[in-house]
């Protein structure tokens, strides 16, 4: 026999229904939790280790604000930073990694994540001449700028503006650097 459709069954069945999916959600919740946090800190580490040379010690987590952005960076004891930069690329947030050594030199850079259109901005991850050029780039003897607007970094080819970012990205890491060994101090 049906029940009958009066608005207290209406309320009872959807209130049911509501209940029965918020365990099944917060079930998986707290099912995946544990492996999606372990995954996060196995990228964060391995970034950590592609633009930063072999090192000792385990990074020191810390973070800066400056410009009015927060910025996480990883120092390790031997003066070395990976710095965590996000700026605007063409097709919305463009994040890298930049590794520092204690001479303010670039090690190497990773992209964390992009939205830039596949094919065009989104070599940026993929393009070995363009990434290759941050490879021991020396910001005090170059500009951290694409040729186009007078600096020395080749552009992507139809990508400037992801190419600006990038760069933008980098310099910004490189400045959080200065700030942080120049006498400003971290937020730890």
């Amino acid at each position: 026999m049906a029940a009958e459709s009066t608005l207290k069954n209406m309320a009872l069945c959807l209130t049911a229904v509501c209940l029965i999916c918020s365990a099944v959600v917060g079930v998986a919740y707290a099912v995946t939790k544990e492996p999606i946090d372990a995954a996060a800190q196995a990228k964060t580490t391995a970034s950590i280790a592609a633009v930063l040379p072999e090192f000792s010690g385990v990074p020191e987590q810390g973070s800066v604000g400056m410009d009015g952005v927060e910025y996480k960076y990883y120092k390790v004891d031997d003066g070395l930073y990976a710095i965590i930069s996000s700026t605007s690329g063409f097709g919305g947030a463009l994040t890298l990694m930049v590794g520092i050594d204690d001479k303010g030199v670039v090690h190497n850079t990773t992209v964390l994540s992009h939205s830039e259109t596949p094919g065009l901005g989104a070599k940026c991850t993929t393009d070995e001449h363009f990434i290759s050029q941050f490879r021991g780039f020396d910001p005090a003897v170059k500009s951290l700028t694409v040729k186009k607007d007078g600096g020395d970094l080749d552009a992507i080819t139809a990508s400037t503006i992801t190419s600006r970012a990038y760069a933008l990205a980098v310099s910004n890491a490189v400045a959080v650097y200065h700030k942080l060994t120049d006498g400003g101090q971290g937020n730890e």
